[in-house]
């Protein structure tokens, strides 16, 4: 064997509350939920099928997993998925081939939800138990390391308990929301139970050869960016090729993408049309050249360190057909073509299984796998606004649970909680930081934490009508496991 190889994939979608038919309304979920989770799942399924096991480590964030397994939500995209077709059908006059092709997709999208789906994602997630490594993580994605501990604590707990009930077991690793770390997190790790988490890989200054232990029965796996990069980085990788459909460029009528990447400063209406048959082709070279990469990175590991090594790839589970419309195919090829090539495949619960990819204990520096690798993408100049809000945020729900606690539950204080958690979601700084949505970002971020500051003002005055009837009033995140009796205060 020439070494060990984990494949870990991250879904994570903002919480949205409104759903649409293009161009009108938040389609990201629909849109994800079609053309990453619908086609990750159906390969992974057909892989279990033929007796593969520990293909991949999946990191479900509970924001998400709420979405999936919401009856507005599963009504909501089976409708974009009939409504997905019937767009294919109005464009079938202007661009006949590209409707067909997309009829098809939408076709064995529809099948693939109306088989697997209808009850929800975590019935999808509880039947791939063996093929893949599910994690956990912290309610509503917030960036860990600009918490207070107290509410850290909170956020993991809710999380937690929220996979535990939706499949089964409580996930022993975590995906940190966007690595996030801070010197002393993993003892809070070890308090809640989790075993292993990833870090990014210069975290651990590029060394992720090895799991390392970094506190009392817990472990981190770094992510081998050299590897990674290969498929996915900030400048380049496989799905900028070409041959790929271009994911920027939209047939506005209908919505539907009908053009190939074409070359970097190609203007999105001279791009070429998209070939099917080109971009298969395309795959079956990237998949190759990918395991080539994955092989020679192990051989040289070996060399170095004598003896098998471990080699992490980690991405968005999102890129998977979603952004990289080829993604999925790229995917099983990959997985297909790595044993074969002398490469064990497994989770990273598989990984730690093995004493031989432990290596030495490490102490890992405050960092994240975004820009820099620090923490400036969420607590940078340009987000001082909501960095300073999340502050205050956290006072004010920290406050007013300890003035309201009591030994039964009370559904104000828990509303006041989960509009606190997805105020301090990592998403709002992210895309204020990126550029990306900046105007959106902020509304939802000040809209939520807006929420927190009225609910808690009038709980202070002893004005509970009022005060349920303003939580009435909000279109609510499906959780049901944010209980503000566990915040220690």
């Amino acid at each position: 064997m020439r070494g060990t190889f984990c494949l870990v994939l991250h879904s994570h979608l903002p919480w949205v509350a409104h759903h649409g038919r293009w161009p009108v309304g938040e389609e990201w979920l629909s849109q994800a939920w079609a053309q990453a989770y619908l086609p990750l799942a159906d390969v992974l399924r057909r892989l279990a099928a033929e007796g593969r096991r520990d293909l991949l480590t999946l990191g479900v964030t509970p924001v998400l997993a709420a979405q999936l397994d919401d009856p507005h939500c599963l009504s909501a995209v089976h409708t974009w998925l009939a409504t997905w077709q019937l767009r294919a059908h109005e464009a079938a006059g202007r661009l006949p081939e590209l409707a067909a092709y997309e009829h098809r997709r939408a076709a064995a999208a529809l099948a693939e939800f109306e088989a697997h789906w209808r009850h929800g994602g975590s019935p999808v997630f509880r039947s791939l138990e063996g093929a893949v490594e599910l994690l956990g993580g912290p309610a509503t994605h917030p960036f860990g390391p600009l918490l207070d501990p107290r509410v850290r604590e909170f956020a993991l707990g809710a999380g937690l308990s929220d996979a535990r009930w939706r499949t089964g077991a409580p996930p022993a690793g975590i995906w940190a929301p966007e690595c996030g770390h801070a010197p002393g997190m993993e003892q809070e790790y070890a308090a809640a139970g989790v075993t292993h988490f990833l870090v990014d890989g210069p975290a651990l200054h590029g060394d992720t050869a090895f799991a390392r232990p970094v506190g009392d029965g817990v472990h981190c796996l770094g992510r081998d960016l050299e590897v990674t990069y290969r498929v996915w980085s900030p400048r380049k990788g496989y799905p900028g090729h070409r041959s790929y459909r271009d994911f920027h460029t939209y047939d506005h009528a209908s919505g539907l993408k009908p053009a190939r990447v074409t070359g970097p400063d190609v203007p999105p209406h001279e791009k070429a049309p998209y070939s099917p048959a080109r971009a298969a082709a395309q795959v079956e070279r990237d998949a190759a050249d990918f395991v080539e990469v994955v092989g020679a990175r192990l051989d040289a590991l070996r060399e170095t360190h004598g003896r098998p090594a471990l080699t992490v790839a980690a991405f968005d589970t999102e890129l998977f057909g979603h952004w990289w419309h080829e993604g999925p195919a790229w995917l099983e090829a990959v997985l297909r073509a790595l044993p074969a090539a002398g490469v064990r495949v497994t989770t990273l619960r598989g990984a730690l299984a093995d004493p031989g990819l432990v290596g030495e204990p490490v102490e890992l520096p405050p960092s994240s796998w975004g820009s820099g690798k620090d923490w400036r993408v969420w607590a940078g100049e340009a987000v001082t606004d909501l960095v300073e809000q999340g502050a205050r945020v956290q006072e004010a729900l920290l406050t007013a649970v300890g003035k309201g606690r009591s030994f039964a539950r009370d559904p104000l204080l828990d509303a006041l909680a989960e509009q606190a958690l997805l105020a301090l979601s990592s998403d709002w700084a992210f895309m204020v930081t990126t550029g990306s949505t900046v105007d959106y970002a902020r509304g939802r971020a000040h809209r939520h934490a807006e929420r927190v500051f009225d609910l808690a003002r009038l709980l202070d005055e002893g004005r509970r009508e009022e005060a349920g009837a303003l939580v009435g009033g909000w279109e609510r995140a499906p959780f049901g496991h944010v209980d503000a009796r566990r915040l220690r205060v």
